[in-house]
């Protein structure tokens, strides 16, 4: 199995690419039933409002801010060719994915568990 770095970042963005994807996806599938009327366009956001979407979107944001980071880094890799440093930038990209998402998500978290 690999174990590089180089990996784990490609497995990692793609992963997030294709959540990104799929919640596009969803999106689309609420806003398209406003044209079905008030109660289907209702019945629809119910659903995503539920407990467990609202984690879910917890992990969107997490998958949103990793996936916008390491886009960062990737440009950084190709344009400034410090190609030797690819380690120590996804490296810190993780952590800066990290904090931001425990930044973000903490609040989100709060207002979930409090019934918001």
């Amino acid at each position: 199995m690999y174990k590089t770095t180089g990996f784990f970042s490609f497995v990692l963005r793609r992963v997030t690419g294709v959540a990104l994807a799929l919640y596009l996806f969803l999106h689309m599938w609420v806003i398209g039933s406003v044209n079905q009327g008030a109660e289907a366009f209702d019945a629809r956001l119910a659903t995503v409002q539920s407990p467990l979407f609202k984690f879910l979107e917890i992990a969107l944001l997490a998958a949103v801010i990793y996936h916008a980071i390491d886009g960062i880094r990737l440009l950084i890799v190709h344009y400034f060719d410090v190609a030797e440093y690819r380690k120590s930038l996804f490296y810190a990209v993780m952590v800066v994915s990290v904090l931001l998402g425990i930044a973000g998500g903490l609040p989100m978290l709060l207002f979930a568990i409090n019934g918001g």
